[in-house]
């Protein structure tokens, strides 16, 4: 292995005065790994190391050294991120490392003016940062420039990687690299770089796929945790600070102006340079909106800025920006889009309104504070209806407090993180590859086609048939066309999809109306509400003065007030192993250190009430009458496995009724037999099962993604069964 002295003796003046300047007194153990790789042999890398642990300089200080000594003949590093922000951040970091060089870095994206990628494309060069929609763009409208563009391609580097693996997103970028290297005729290294990896064994593989190169993942010994974490829980119908009965029973507490629990969030990031986390969009509106009235009733400064998706990128720039001063306190509502490694200087606090969805999400957002050789900094804050006395069973458990709990055991506990999950047939990504392919090269023989299609890695296990029906809906749909030569070239309808600047992204998206106040862009919006009504978006309320519906703006005016407002979309899956520790939350005695008092008497609560009801010895709990509940403690893919089975089933014991709530439980009406021989039934039919094809009826159209909606049923029946149910957990626990 190299040394640091090693490496840093190999870096050229301009990295030795960056690393003078930053005053580092060594070079990371990250770093010195990744230049053994990349210094002294062939293959690709992942690095795989904590936030603000300096896996971007890891990677770059060795490119950038080879790119130093040889100088390439066309773009020499291709870096794709699945984030504009992200890019933007990366920009910026890069350009000053390079200040003192010749080579040159451009930023490419939808925000990126045309004159700057005009100066890359005559005259190619250096390092190009690249949205994923952004290269497919280039790959389908600049074919006959790749040669040129990337003929001396040396290094690929994914970002984010733990976002893409196994992602429909993320497999478009290996179908890109593939097509590009095709062209080129080489493999060029590939390198990814991410904070939070769950397998990084299945990373690698999925990484290097068609690469033919072998993959380092260097392991770096954990280091111990060092977390400042809190959790409180709140009744939003108790307007009281202090909700415990013994705390409301023995003295006068202090009653909350707007709302107990968001009050209590304002309090702790009050004076603090923090980041609020939400969940989805609609949450974050409304959190940044309530957060601003208290400031307002108060009578103290608006400090809160908001930053997701559907803003414009102005507001996002400027929260960006107000974020990195290091003069301002400045609090940011985000969503994911603040989750990824955008630097944004040293977070005082990290706040979360209710739980995240996943290790990997809780990680990442834990460490955008604690920089600078502080510990992370991370508070929850969980607000619930409270239930009434006559409530069901499962509305008497507080779901997402156990999920957040469950989610920091697991990695204190086991250093656990979600591996990424491959999907085996990806029509819709496969659908849209085929249309920009041959919108790329031209027409194609049907026998060309398939053979190029089918062996880019991400379409390895479809299969010849399945391609070729996909290939007959496409031509009976006009989205492919047969020429009298008998190739296939793009059809009318497809032509239309690729005229649309839509097309290059593979995640589905909306048909939104952009939102202007005078000449500021606000953000986006999905549907249109009529002249004089309200809606939310960045963080305040607007009255719309004007509907211009041809060009889809909307022309508004700033009022008082808060609303909420609602975006389409869908929460990411649950682990399976979320979900059992959830049950040992309810199992064990232990008092976590970091639950304060109402979390931790609301979790006390929770406890008694699960332990009275045995949902934690039978999974299947009579409600009484004819109402039963199911709590299967499996992940999202088993139990929507089990609720197809119960199902199945359901005439055999007159069910009938059959709801879900997330992934914590089912409920239904059974009017014949009993729960123990419900249950026995469950677990016999789950191990006789061939497979999960029984479970999808022939009637259902399972439409997830952008394009399935141009996949023959067939097809999209077949692709649910085999990635979105799951037998083997239900088989292995029930063995």
């Amino acid at each position: 292995m190299a040394s640091g002295e090693y490496v840093f003796d190999r870096f050229p003046s301009f990295i030795k005065e960056f690393i003078y300047s930053h005053s580092w007194e060594s070079l990371r153990d990250v770093q010195v790994a990744a230049a053994h790789t990349l210094f002294e042999s062939e293959n690709d890398l992942l690095l795989t190391s904590s936030t603000a642990s300096g896996k971007t300089e890891a990677a770059f200080f060795p490119i950038l050294t080879n790119l130093y000594e040889a100088p390439p003949a066309s773009i020499g590093v291709l870096y794709i991120a699945p984030l504009k922000s992200l890019i933007n951040d990366q920009f910026y970091r890069i350009e000053e490392l390079l200040a003192e060089t010749d080579i040159k870095v451009t930023h490419w994206h939808g925000d990126v003016a045309q004159s700057k990628k005009r100066k890359l494309l005559d005259t190619p060069e250096g390092i190009l940062q690249i949205t994923p929609e952004s290269l497919e763009a280039m790959l389908i409208n600049r074919h006959n420039d790749i040669k040129r563009l990337f003929g001396d391609l040396r290094f690929i580097v994914l970002d984010e990687v733990h976002t893409l693996a196994g992602t429909d997103r993320g497999n478009q970028i290996i179908c890109q690299i593939k097509r590009i290297e095709s062209v080129i005729g080489y493999r060029p290294r590939r390198i990814g770089l991410s904070a939070t990896v769950g397998d990084p064994d299945a990373v690698a593989e999925w990484l290097n796929c068609g690469s033919g190169r072998s993959v380092d993942v260097p392991i770096f010994n954990n280091e111990k945790i060092r977390w400042r974490l809190g959790m409180e829980h709140f009744y939003i119908q108790n307007g009281a600070f202090e909700q415990t009965p013994e705390k409301i029973g023995d003295k006068r507490v202090k009653k909350a102006v707007l709302d107990a629990g968001y009050e209590y969030a304002y309090e702790c990031v009050k004076g603090q340079k923090s980041l609020v986390f939400s969940n989805s969009r609609e949450e974050t509106e409304y959190v940044c909106a309530t957060l601003r009235q208290i400031a307002k009733k108060r009578g103290e400064r608006d400090i809160f800025l908001i930053h997701h998706g559907n803003l414009s990128a102005a507001l996002r720039e400027e929260a960006e920006l107000k974020m990195k001063s290091e003069e301002t306190h400045a609090v940011t509502c985000a969503t994911v889009t603040m989750e990824l490694g955008i630097d944004i200087g040293r977070l005082e606090r990290i706040l979360q309104i209710d739980s995240p969805h996943s290790v990997s999400a809780f990680l990442q957002r834990l460490g955008r504070s604690g920089r600078r050789g502080q510990p992370p900094e991370m508070m929850f804050v969980f607000r619930e209806e409270e239930p009434l006395p006559n409530a069901p069973l499962p509305d008497l458990i507080p779901w997402s407090l156990l999920q957040a709990i469950a989610i920091v055991q697991l990695y204190v506990e086991e250093r656990f993180i979600e591996p990424p999950r491959e999907k085996s047939e990806p029509y819709s990504l496969l659908f849209h590859q085929t249309l920009s392919t041959l919108a790329s090269f031209g027409e194609m023989t049907a026998k060309d086609l398939a053979d190029k299609m089918l062996s880019l890695p991400p379409f390895v296990r479809v299969s010849k048939e399945a391609y070729k029906k996909l290939l007959v809906s496409m031509l009976n749909t006009n989205f492919l066309e047969m020429t009298e030569e008998k190739g296939l070239i793009v059809g009318l309808a497809g032509e239309r999809l690729l005229s649309s600047f839509k097309f290059y992204a593979v995640f589905s998206d909306s048909e939104d109306f952009t939102v202007r106040c005078e000449s500021e862009e606000i953000g986006t919006i999905t549907t249109a509400p009529p002249v004089g009504d309200r809606f939310a978006l960045a963080g305040r309320v607007w009255e719309v003065l004007e509907l211009d519906m041809p060009h889809k703006l909307i022309f508004v005016k700033g009022v008082e007030g808060k609303m909420e407002v609602s975006w389409p979309g869908k929460y990411g899956e649950i682990h399976t192993k979320i979900l059992e520790r959830m049950k040992r939350v309810l199992q064990e005695d232990t008092e976590y250190p970091y639950l304060k008092e109402n979390a931790l008497y609301r979790l006390k609560k929770a406890r008694q009430t699960a332990r009275n009801t045995g949902m934690l010895e039978s999974s299947i709990v009579h409600l009484g009458g004819f109402n039963y509940c199911m709590f299967p403690w499996f992940g999202t893919r088993s139990f929507r496995t089990l609720k197809r089975i119960l199902s199945l089933i359901a005439p055999e014991f007159a069910i009938s009724a059959i709801e879900s709530g997330g992934s914590y439980f089912i409920t239904f009406r059974m009017e014949r037999g009993n729960a123990e021989m419900l249950e026995e039934r469950l677990v016999s039919v789950a191990r006789s099962l061939a497979s999960t094809d029984i479970l999808v009826s022939q009637k259902e159209l399972p439409v997830f993604e952008k394009y399935d909606e141009y996949v023959p049923a067939e097809l999209l029946r077949s692709a649910f069964a085999r990635d979105r149910l799951d037998l083997c957990e239900i088989r292995d626990r029930w063995e």
